[in-house]
Order: structure tokens, then C-alpha cells, then sequence
């Protein structure tokens, strides 16, 4: 197995409150993670502990064989909607364009080799016609893709995508697991904080399950069952009835 992230005896407290506790995990490269867990679980946590956003926990966190501060260009972050500021002045090719600045020196000014990279990136998420708009102006669908575009045009290997699919249509968040899955195939890392049960199987290959801690982790399709459901969510959804 070729190992992208490994998570050994991870611990989170906030305010002396236990958030995460004793993960042990990991990570292949070239799949799709899902994270699911209720409200609280810690997901969102999970993600700014590998992404080194979090000093308050204890345990071992490596990218290929990595610390954070020497890998981090490779990881791309793409937030829940709620915490990116849309009143930003910014375009849409702007906001891509953010995703070169990991590999240009301080000053550095972009060139035609980084304008190339972004606007494939954004002709991958289909969204070069609304490059000059301003970000606010798009829908939440378009959004979001902009934040993938931003990614891919970071050259990222592992991507981390935080509840990525809420507020876009089915057609859009085709469009978005179809880019994921190419990624995926072509060796990147994908780790997705998702909450419709429904589509786990459809969309994921490997499943975490968390409930501040590790319920369960593994194959989809063998990990993904009523039991370890009804332990993460304490029986309250009737997904499997």
C-alpha cells in the first residue's frame, strides 16, 4: 500500500473538552476517503489537524513520510461555503490563480505557465465562461467548483474537501464526484467530509466513520453497514430500514 497520510494516536481537545480521541489511521493514495459522522463528530477537526490548523493535540500526523510545514503545497483545502467571505473583490480567475502562489517565490509574479495551468483548471470544472465574474455573483454550485479549480490548479496530491456537495444541484455534484474520481485514477488523495447517506457507496472507496472517535474504517462496501451506522449515529437514522 502506498501510504499518503498516517494518523497515529491523534488526540483533540478543545476547552478541556475531548473532540477527537485516540484516531489511528492510514491513508492510501489514488482513492476516495468519505468522512460521515453526526454533528459534532469532529470531521471538520480531523481536517485542520492533518492540515497542521490545529496545535492543541497530541499523536503523530505524517504525509508521505512528511511533517506538514515541509509537504504543504501538495494539500489543497477547500472549505465549507459557510466560512469563505463572498464579498471578497476578488474574480473568479483571481480566486484560481491563488492556487499557483505555493510554487512562486516571494514577489514572484505569475506567468504564462501559470495562467495556462488555471485556465485548464477551469475548463476541467467547466466554468471558463464566468472566469472575469466576480465570486459573490456565482451560484453555490459554481462556487464550489471554483474551489476545486483552485485545487487543480494548485497541482495538488491530496485534496481535502469539506462538505463540498451542500447547496449545488444533482447535475452539478455529478459533475464534482466525476472530476474527483479522474483525480483519484491519475494517483491523488481524496478525503471528503460528506452527509448524504444515500450516495456513500457510490461515491466513496474507502469510509471512515467518526463519532469522536473511530467507529469504524475500511473498504466501502464492507465497512458501510447498518451496525456501524447505527454505532455512529446512536440508531437515529433509519438509512437501512
Amino acid at each position: 500500500m502506498d501510504t499518503s497520510i498516517s494518523i497515529k494516536n491523534l488526540n483533540v481537545s478543545y476547552d478541556e473538552k475531548i473532540v477527537l480521541s485516540d484516531i489511528n489511521i492510514e491513508i492510501e493514495a489514488g482513492k476516495i476517503y468519505g468522512i460521515v459522522g453526526p454533528n459534532g463528530a469532529g470531521k471538520s477537526t480531523l481536517f485542520k489537524s492533518i492540515l497542521g490548523l490545529l496545535d492543541s493535540h497530541s499523536g503523530e500526523i505524517l504525509i508521505e513520510n512528511k511533517k506538514i510545514d515541509n509537504i504543504r503545497k501538495k494539500l489543497a483545502y477547500v472549505p465549507q461555503r459557510d466560512d469563505v467571505n463572498w464579498d471578497f473583490p476578488a474574480t473568479v480567475l483571481d480566486v484560481v490563480m491563488m492556487g499557483r502562489y505555493p510554487h512562486k517565490k516571494l514577489l514572484e509574479s505569475m506567468n504564462s505557465h501559470d495562467i495556462a495551468i488555471a485556465n485548464q483548471a477551469l475548463e476541467d470544472v467547466q466554468i471558463t465562461s464566468f472566469k472575469n465574474r466576480q465570486i459573490g455573483e456565482l451560484s453555490g454550485g459554481q462556487q464550489q467548483r471554483v474551489f476545486i479549480a483552485r485545487a487543480l490548479c494548485q497541482e495538488a496530491q491530496i485534496l481535502f474537501l469539506d462538505e463540498p456537495f451542500v447547496g449545488v444541484d444533482i447535475k452539478t455534484e455529478e459533475r464534482i464526484i466525476q472530476i474527483l474520481k479522474r483525480l483519484a485514477q491519475e494517483g491523488k488523495t481524496i478525503l471528503v467530509i460528506h452527509h448524504d447517506l444515500s450516495k456513500v457507496k457510490e461515491y466513496f472507496d474507502r469510509i471512515l466513520l467518526l463519532d469522536k472517535h473511530l467507529i469504524a474504517f475500511g473498504d466501502v462496501n464492507t465497512t458501510f453497514t447498518k451496525e456501524n451506522v447505527d454505532k455512529t449515529y446512536g440508531g437515529k437514522l433509519p438509512f437501512f430500514e
